[in-house]
């Protein structure tokens, strides 16, 4: 059987190599993941409880709208109800988008390097994709408001973006919407929201209202640490919603997703704990960067794109035999650079320990 010919140049995701995976080839008894950007304090307590509370209902569908978290997530943001969609993962919200307006005959204009799935989805969905580099590791938005075209449908906007971390401004994004028809679709994926802390970062829910071409696209899957059971959002305006929910999977988020998410939407102290700790993380590793003088983006995400000098693939596998998994920045399309999720104090301390060896500078720990 012969699949679509156009998806055999689509790599499969690959995602970072599974601890217990690296235990087992290596013979490591201790294994430290800061490859996939998840959040290491784990998630709120209240989360806990909640799953626990729904053990008994595993044998019910979950409630297919979400209704519960529709209300209190939108109460949360200040927007109606009907402006939310959730997804299984941001990742879904993003297959929704390609599904219902990507298609042959359409193009769509992404940063690269970026968040792969954008391009996956849509050259799976058939539509062309324009690819612009970044500028200095940061989107290009003049140059993407010119890569559009008359049939351009959708413009993807990473910020922070992932894999660099870094971010545009608020000035930046309100001029680059004031040059895009309110007829292309734009999507800002906000996956590190919460961790933000720079001022000059756009706050995005308010101009819905001035431009309905948006969609904007969040997870619980980081910060509040909810990455096992895969729920993410997308805010948008009502029609939009209404039209991604016709390609919507049913029962698309679980029952202890939703009940999870609800609970960690309520411990706002724990959001900001996190944030308060990758702060610190971010500038206890980047300190020994700049003590080492090695180069790298500034980050307002929870992980940080170095340049380490050698081979990405040869820094990857000396830092795991190291027992520390990272990720190889020429999967990214950054060369030469490593991806490395902030951890916790101590993480950190054995991964700056195992980069030294790996890059020949003294550790001075």
């Amino acid at each position: 059987m012969q699949p679509k010919q156009r998806i055999l140049n689509v790599p499969p995701y690959k995602p970072g190599k599974p601890i217990d995976e690296v235990k087992r080839e290596l013979g490591l008894t201790e294994v430290i993941k800061l490859a996939s950007n998840e959040n290491p304090f784990g998630c709120s307590e209240q989360a806990k409880e909640a799953i626990r509370a729904q053990l008994d209902t595993l044998a019910i569908y979950p409630d297919g709208g979400s209704m519960q978290l529709r209300w209190e997530l939108a109460d949360f943001l200040g927007v109606k109800a009907d402006q939310l969609i959730f997804g299984n993962g941001s990742d879904e919200v993003v297959q929704m988008i390609t599904r219902a307006y990507l298609g042959e005959g359409t193009s769509t204009v992404m940063a690269t390097p970026t968040f792969p799935q954008y391009k996956s989805n849509a050259t799976i969905d058939g539509a062309e994709v324009i690819e612009v580099p970044l500028k200095d590791g940061v989107h290009d938005l003049d140059a993407m408001a010119a890569a559009i075209k008359a049939d351009t449908r959708v413009v993807w906007v990473c910020n922070p973006n992932n894999p660099s971390g870094t971010i545009n401004t608020e000035a930046e994004l309100v001029a680059f919407l004031g040059k895009v028809s309110k007829d292309v679709m734009v999507v800002l994926d906000e996956a590190y929201y919460e961790y933000v802390v720079d001022a000059a970062y756009p706050q995005t829910v308010p101009m819905l209202a001035q431009y309905p071409n948006l969609i904007i696209l969040r997870t619980f899957s980081k910060i509040y640490g909810l990455a096992a059971l895969r729920v993410g959002y997308g805010v948008a305006s009502e029609d939009m919603i209404s039209t991604l929910n016709r390609v919507r999977e049913p029962f698309n988020t679980s029952t202890l997703a939703q009940a999870a998410a609800r609970a960690s939407l309520a411990d706002q102290e724990f959001v900001v704990r996190c944030r308060d700790l990758n702060r610190q993380g971010l500038k206890q590793v980047t300190d020994k960067f700049d003590e080492w003088g090695l180069s790298y983006y500034p980050s307002q995400a929870n992980f940080v794109l170095v340049n380490v000098g050698i081979d990405s693939d040869e820094a990857f596998s000396k830092m795991l035999k190291q027992g520390i998994i990272t990720r190889s920045g020429n999967a990214l399309g950054f060369p030469g650079y490593l991806r490395i999720t902030i951890g916790n104090e101590a993480q950190n301390d054995q991964m700056l320990q195992a980069l030294a060896n790996t890059v020949g500078v003294a550790s001075n720990k």
